[in-house]
């Protein structure tokens, strides 16, 4: 039997950090901060106790809860978001489960709503986190409704036409949102942020023929891939929300199975018919 020349326990201040304010806890003393739920997020330097509480005081709409959507949304009610609107308005498939990271085989026999799903599993995860299932398609009737008063908008959609009518609709009412896409192995993620200076979608496609690409169904998608963008976009989120200086500015893709990681400076448009 491996025998180690010294046991962690007796030298690690990190132990006896956990050692003494377990003892706290015992006795009845309210628990330190490092004891929270957001413990170890409160105690890195671009959030703490304020960013926390920034979090806390902020609503975020999820456009789409499919594979980028779920990893968002659990990051985000994770983080302590205070109140995270899900809209959807598919059912939960087998075909889902390999990447979709919130829902189950039950979900997937039964076809619950993906929005109703997402909250269900997400209120066991956090009970601080008010969560709101829209089980609809966004469209440019219902919009106003379902995006009113929200902070911050992330795209979790498959179809360019939601992206392009959540770009003019944040960009009329000054709300920033995170665009984000994957497919085979490659993600891609951009701010679209409500400044004079910064391009919006529209630049991004230059014009407004929604482009004729693959998409999963035909090319396939990696769960690596939706998992690894969708943090991207979380992190960002947070970013955004907190006001940080460090928000990404420019295209960011990734190819995971090629190894290529890039950040592409996307010119605002001149004549852009949405945010010039």
């Amino acid at each position: 039997m491996f025998q180690p020349t010294r046991s962690w326990k007796k030298v690690s201040p990190h132990y006896r950090t956990l050692r003494d304010n377990q003892t706290l806890r015992a006795a009845g003393d309210n628990p330190p901060v490092c004891m929270t739920r957001y413990a170890r997020q409160i105690i890195f330097p671009g959030i703490g106790e304020s960013g926390q509480e920034k979090l806390r005081t902020a609503e975020v709409a999820v456009v789409g809860v499919g594979a980028l959507g779920t990893v968002s949304a659990n990051l985000l009610c994770r983080a302590g978001v205070g109140v995270l609107r899900l809209i959807d308005r598919d059912v939960v498939e087998l075909v889902n489960l390999h990447r979709q990271v919130l829902y189950n085989e039950n979900d997937a026999a039964l076809g619950v709503p993906k929005a109703a799903a997402a909250c269900r599993y997400l209120s066991k995860v956090n009970s601080e986190t008010t969560l709101k299932p829209v089980v609809a398609e966004l469209d440019s009737g219902n919009i106003g409704e379902y995006l009113n008063d929200v902070d911050l908008v992330l795209d979790g959609t498959d179809n360019w036409e939601t992206r392009f009518l959540l770009n003019e609709y944040c960009r009329e009412r000054n709300i920033p949102w995170i665009y984000c896409a994957a497919l085979g192995s490659v993600g891609m993620t951009m701010n679209i942020l409500p400044k004079d200076d910064a391009p919006c979608l529209q630049c991004l496609t230059k014009d407004n023929v929604i482009p004729q690409n693959e998409t999963c169904v035909t090319a396939g998608v990696l769960n690596t891939t939706t998992s690894f963008i969708a943090s991207v976009q979380a992190a960002e989120a947070v970013k955004i929300l907190l006001g940080s200086p460090n928000v990404r500015t420019g295209l960011f893709t990734a190819d995971l199975w090629n190894n290529r990681f890039k950040t592409l400076r996307i010119e605002k448009d001149a004549e852009c018919p949405v945010c010039s």
